[in-house]
């Protein structure tokens, strides 16, 4: 999660869903988050989804240089190109000809899903390729299956480099087509991906039930030769065998059968919730044609609401005569929370927002009923007591381990969060608010707004002159550089693109030989983009899927966020807050493209204990407060004036505002989450709302509204990879703010001790990869297992924590 910061409108932040990703999960053939966007600590086959996309948590904000190289028909960027028929085959000759005789010829050299590229055809593919695409893949694929199960052995090239081009493959392909559903999002490409779904999903589980895989990869564990496997190759196989086991490959054929029924139906559940999400984020829109409404909305909000109404049919709409349009997408629905002074407008946008997907034909009251009681049955198959414990298998926490956690930092948070409440009413007494005495949900952002301009002398607004998105990114590739010594670059025009608004990067050391590539979506369209910020890779690196002529297929990721857009003719203006989420975003990029993993398996973000993922997001997130690094991105984009010193004092100080309120909200997020995943019963006398409500009295000062349906849009849990962990943000905060404090123990202003200190967290955390345990990971970079109290101390809670 991020750091406690000095933006008010974080409290709205905190209740929105971010980020629903088509699955946060990162186990290889697991698609139903998450991480990105951050799916779920394993690369293993599990039977429904993919790869990870790491979302950022509920508080995120929804969020040319060169001229294009020609294009090759042959890589020489990736080190290989994609090939689904035509890399290196697993498969007999035989089976190839059966497959090819109910392939055409014509399809496979006019659907680019199944043509050879360098980079994805993002820009080419539609609906109408998926339907013959996925299944002329899916044929192949079995096939390939087939043959290595006849085939197979327990050694690494016949079992387990075989194994990996299947799984890449599809990756690859059904990755292309979940992306473009996340950010190009169409009726026709919805139906196409709901037809063909059941069929991937089927293939996964016939592919993560396979016996005779199961059996080559515990024979290589019983082996003689077992301990003379690298360590990262030792996980590996281990977490295969450990996923297959919670996949239902022990189970008889009946239950086997049962388990299989279950997993399809959550597939089909997940994404009926997520869409459900969207279209209910869509379908409000509040027209005003009265400024009067709207009083004290900045310039950029009635510039963005404008841009909606024109976009809407509006044509002669503008920022300062209307008539604007007020959405659900965060970039238009924060700023009427945080500096609408109509109180009724405020209520009625926070009402809409908290209850999306909630009623009529959107209604996921049903589907979360479902997915809870699914999840348990699917743990009883298990053996296990409840769904928590079957996702607590795969981390490195266990279901008391995160309890104690939470209910720790809830006990540091609570009184502070308490104080945060009356100054807040005291000071809107002294500004006459008829409100005071009894202010609500949809008042504590707005008057948080205000509280922290008059003791911090700070406006939000008067802050984005200062953070254009070119300088942001400029400040962050050079932070990258004096970190881990890698160089970036723009590549626009080496790879096609989903939207013109989309930048491409090659990453390079300090050599000057490219090592990894990333898009970068940063832009909200609510027209077809799902809401929040995640990270997911493209493809990773890997020794076993490099072609020849080379050693390793280089890594690609990419960013996607949902900021301002450009409003006129000025470039994205961001908030503190925007700017802090492609910090996010980016640390999670680095460790899938920084990694020395060839293993594919386990390279990159591939493999880590979930609860572990969002440590480089995080830790990034620190470096908005170095000194240096945010004077060198906060630059007026029409001046160049860097920001006043006396701006950046004031930053630093309003860093912990109201820090036990953000903090409490959070905790409130994965309390929630645990409870309906251990003690819940579906069916039972409580209601999933009465859960949620139960779990408030904890963990909110203000008690939510009864008819708060929040849960009905909390992707993360429902439709992403968080399901009994969300914790996982509170938990690796406590290691990536651990982390941040070995370069405060170093000398923030050494130059030298940073880049020796990044060095050594570039060659550990970013560079192991899932290839050696996290916990050991951390131990290697700090020197001593990880502490609380920097986590505390950066959120101001350390007196708190000290006293309770």
């Amino acid at each position: 999660m991020k750091r406690i910061r000095i933006i008010a409108t974080l409290v709205i932040a905190n209740m929105l869903m971010a980020t629903p990703t088509s699955r946060a999960s990162l186990n290889l053939l697991r698609r139903s988050p998450k991480p990105k966007y951050f799916s779920s600590s394993s690369c293993q086959f599990r039977p429904s989804t993919f790869r990870k996309s790491y979302p950022c948590p509920i508080w995120s904000s929804s969020f040319s240089f060169c001229l294009p190289p020609p294009r090759s028909t042959t890589s020489t960027s990736l080190s290989s190109s994609f090939r689904p028929f035509s890399s290196p085959p697993s498969m007999s000759s035989a089976a190839a000809a059966a497959v090819d005789s109910v392939i055409s010829e014509e399809t496979l050299s006019s659907n680019p899903l199944l043509q050879d590229f360098d980079f994805p055809p993002f820009d080419s593919v539609d609906a109408s390729h998926v339907r013959p695409g996925i299944r002329a893949l899916l044929q192949h694929l079995e096939a390939e299956l087939e043959e290595l199960e006849k085939s197979v052995e327990p050694s690494w090239p016949n079992l387990v480099e075989p194994l990996e081009k299947i799984v890449d493959r599809l990756t690859v392909v059904w990755g292309m087509i979940n992306h473009l559903k996340a950010v190009k999002d169409t009726p026709e490409l919805r139906a196409a991906i709901e037809d063909v779904q059941p069929e991937k999903v089927k293939f996964q589980l016939r592919l993560g039930q396979s016996k005779p895989i199961y059996n080559a990869f515990k024979a290589i564990r019983e082996s003689p030769d077992w301990s003379s496997l690298s360590e990262a190759r030792q996980r590996l196989v281990e977490a295969q065998i450990k996923e297959a086991v919670l996949i239902g490959i022990a189970l008889d054929d009946e239950k086997r059968e049962e388990f299989n029924k279950i997993e399809q139906e959550l597939e089909k559940l997940s994404h009926k919730f997520s869409e459900n999400v969207l279209d209910a984020t869509k379908k409000f829109e509040k027209l005003i044609t009265d400024k009067k409404e709207i009083e004290g909305l900045p310039p950029s909000a009635l510039g963005l609401f404008a841009q909606a109404a024109v976009s809407k049919g509006h044509e002669n709409a503008t920022a300062e005569n209307g008539p604007w349009i007020i959405t659900l997408d965060a970039p238009s629905y924060l700023p009427v929370m945080q500096h609408a002074k109509n109180r009724a407008l405020r209520e009625e946008v926070y009402r809409a927002y908290l209850s999306r997907a909630s009623s009529g034909d959107l209604d996921n009251t049903a589907i979360i009923d479902q997915i809870l009681k699914l999840r348990l049955e699917k743990a009883k198959l298990l053996g296990y007591n409840n769904y928590a414990e079957v996702s607590m298998a795969m981390k490195m926490a266990t279901v008391e381990k995160a309890a104690e956690l939470l209910e720790k930092l809830c006990s540091a948070s609570w009184d502070a969060a308490v104080q945060d409440m009356e100054d807040l009413k005291s000071f809107a007494k002294d500004q006459g608010a008829a409100e005071s005495d009894s202010l609500t949900h949809w008042d504590t952002t707005f008057w948080s707004e205000r509280l922290r301009e008059s003791k911090y002398d700070i406006n939000e607004e008067e802050l984005r002159p200062y953070f254009s998105l070119p300088k942001v990114m400029d400040g962050l590739f050079s932070l990258a550089k004096t970190l881990f010594g890698i160089d970036i670059e723009p590549a626009d025009g080496l790879a096609p693109v989903w939207n013109n608004d989309v930048r491409f990067y090659r990453v390079k050391d300090s050599s000057g030989n490219p090592i990894a590539y990333f898009y970068f979506d940063p832009y909200s369209r609510p027209s077809e983009k799902r809401g929040g910020a995640w990270m997911d890779e493209v493809v990773s690196r890997s020794r076993v899927m490099a072609q020849k002529g080379s050693s390793v297929r280089l890594p690609v990721a990419h960013m996607v966020c949902n900021q301002t857009p450009p409003v006129g003719d000025k470039p994205s203006l961001m908030t503190f807050r925007e700017v802090e989420t492609v910090f996010h975003e980016f640390g999670h990029a680095l460790q899938h493209m920084l990694t020395k993993q060839d293993e594919g398996l386990v390279a990159g973000i591939r493999n880590i204990e979930w609860d572990a993922v969002e440590l480089p997001s995080q830790f990034m997130e620190n470096w908005c407060y170095h000194r240096d690094t945010l004077m060198s991105i906060a630059k007026h984009y029409e001046t160049g004036e860097t920001l006043p010193e006396e701006v950046y004092k004031k930053l630093l100080a309003a860093r912990t505002f109201r820090a036990g309120s953000f903090s409490l909200r959070q905790l409130k997020f994965a309390s929630v989450d645990l409870e309906l995943h251990t003690k819940y019963v579906p069916g039972g006398p409580e209601s999933i709302y009465d859960v949620d409500q139960r779990v408030s009295v904890k963990t909110q000062v203000i008690p939510p509204l009864p008819e708060d349906r929040f849960l009905c849009s909390f992707s993360h849990i429902f439709a992403g990879g968080y399901a009994a962990g969300y914790y996982s943000y509170k938990w690796a905060e406590v290691l990536s703010a651990d982390a941040f404090s070995a370069f405060e123990d170093a000398g923030l202003d050494d130059i030298k001790a940073v880049k020796e200190t990044g060095q050594r967290f570039r060659d550990t955390i970013l560079a192991l990869g899932g290839g050696r345990a996290p916990l050991k990971v951390f131990v290697e970079f700090r020197g001593r297992e990880p502490s609380p109290e920097p986590l505390l101390r950066h959120n101001g809670l350390l007196a708190a924590s000290a006293s309770a």
